[in-house]
């Protein structure tokens, strides 16, 4: 007897829990559209990029820099000397 109602409230368990994980979706708020032009995938704590920044990103990914010689070519494209 005690075997059939541990199973019975497992499966209780199991199913009251399958209900909750339908409902959270829908109470997911709505990202709003300015945070997602700032910059794509910003980790927490980090500053929006500049216009220049992303310029000279742009500068770099077309001479194909990669590594620390990119980010060397980032400081002087933003300093004004590349």
């Amino acid at each position: 007897m005690t075997k059939l109602t541990l199973a019975a409230a497992l499966a209780l368990s199991l199913s009251s829990a399958a209900a909750f994980a339908q409902a959270a979706p829908a109470a997911a708020p709505a990202m709003a559209p300015a945070a997602s032009t700032a910059a794509p995938m910003m980790k927490k704590g980090q500053k929006p990029r500049t216009a220049q920044s992303l310029e000279c990103s742009k500068k770099a990914d077309a001479a194909n820099v990669h590594g620390k010689p990119r980010s060397a070519f980032m400081r002087k494209c933003k300093d004004g000397k590349a």
